[in-house]
């Protein structure tokens, strides 16, 4: 009889109080991990129920209920009056899961998440694997829930835009990682679980857009961000940083969800009217992303602010520009497609043994600039 990790099994016990994750699932996802491994090979007997239900101080009709799911899915043999068996073919039916990776986007609508979506769909077709893509709407509960759905999937692999509204804790991670699911964080980390990060220097990406804005002469500027989080902190940081002391800059952030787009819109339109109500009045604005710079042309254009004539605009988003206004937006541009390659190749690597699941590794995205048309020089003014 195949003895299995009797410390491992016995930490098993009280997993469910840390991480609401049933026992028999609990049961289950280890004895997959097991066969994954090469502990169990095919053939090998698993412990009595009796055996699994004393170590664990659980309920026989838990072990049961363990074991019948292995069954389901196909790992396990029940004989009567013999016991339970791995299956001879467990390993190749569970690699048939593992040929799916899993991209999570706060969003799948607007900014660079479609192009993101794309490239990381190729990159995973060109190793002959499938793309489940879950969106989170950028809440955690939601993301906690694609979490569960995945780790159940047993996908190959994971990369990830953390929700930020609230910060995405840990032990998010930390589930698909004790899983033996590599995650790639992209955009940000999730601070507390080492992993790869294709990071955007966000800071950096408020200096280019100020660096733009100020070289084109303009001195009293605005920032637009959809919602409090560290990625808006440093945007501001480097934007103010590059407009230098003498410059005024004003500044707007939602309150509420990013993704809130009705409450985001009724927000920035109060504060366009409050900004543009004075007798001086910003000559550019920085939106934290495309879309919110899309929204911010169009509150301007129904208020009879011309744009870049009577103010410029400057977003942020992917160097796939597409068609409509976001291809005539003055953006500083992330390589999102090249994000969604290196998502799949550090994946790859984690898979195969090449690199460590817990790696560190951090590569910054290279920042460029969309001219487009809405930002203008001062002295061009009509």
């Amino acid at each position: 009889m195949t003895v299995l990790n009797l410390k491992e099994m016995t930490d098993l016990a009280a997993a469910e109080e840390t991480t609401g994750q049933p026992k028999y699932e609990q049961l289950r996802d280890y004895v997959v991990s097991q066969i994954e491994s090469g502990a169990l090979k095919s053939g090998a007997a698993l412990p009595s129920e009796n055996r699994l239900a004393e170590n664990l101080q659980i309920a026989r009709s838990t072990v049961r209920q363990a074991l019948s799911a292995l069954e389901r899915d196909g790992l396990v043999l029940r004989v009567h009056g013999k016991g339970t068996f791995v299956h001879d073919e467990a390993k190749q039916r569970l690699r048939k899961s593992q040929d799916l990776f899993a991209l999570i986007v706060p969003e799948t609508e607007t900014a660079f998440y479609p192009s993101l979506q794309r490239s990381f769909e190729r990159a995973a077709a060109e190793l002959h694997n499938q793309v489940v893509v879950c969106n989170s709407n950028d809440d955690i509960d939601k993301q906690a829930s694609a979490i569960l759905q995945l780790i159940d999937l047993r996908v190959s692999g994971v990369a990830i835009i953390p929700a930020t509204n609230p910060v995405t804790p840990a032990f998010h991670v930390r589930q698909l990682q004790k899983n033996n699911i590599p995650v790639v964080c992209c955009s940000r980390p999730v601070h507390g679980s080492p992993t790869p990060l294709l990071a955007i220097p966000f800071e950096d990406v408020g200096l280019r857009a100020g660096e733009k804005i100020r070289e084109a002469g303009h001195r009293h500027v605005a920032f637009f961000g959809s919602a409090h989080s560290i990625a808006s902190d440093m945007y501001v940081r480097g934007f103010r940083k590059a407009m230098g002391g003498g410059a005024r800059v004003e500044i707007f952030v939602g309150s509420g969800q990013p993704t809130n787009y009705a409450a985001l819109e009724k927000e920035c339109s109060q504060a366009i009217n409050a900004m543009f109500s004075k007798a001086e009045t910003p000559t550019a604005i920085f939106c934290g992303f495309d879309s919110l710079a899309e929204t911010i042309y169009m509150l301007l254009v129904q208020r009879g602010i011309r744009v870049p004539q009577d103010v410029s605009l400057v977003g942020f988003g992917g160097t796939y520009r597409g068609g409509g206004l976001a291809n005539h937006l003055s953006s500083v541009t992330i390589d999102e497609i090249g994000m969604g390659h290196q998502a799949i190749e550090l994946l790859s690597k984690m898979r195969n043994g090449q690199m460590p699941i817990d790696s560190s590794e951090v590569r910054q995205l290279p920042l460029s600039f969309n001219d487009g048309s809405t930002l203008a020089s001062t002295s061009a003014k009509a």
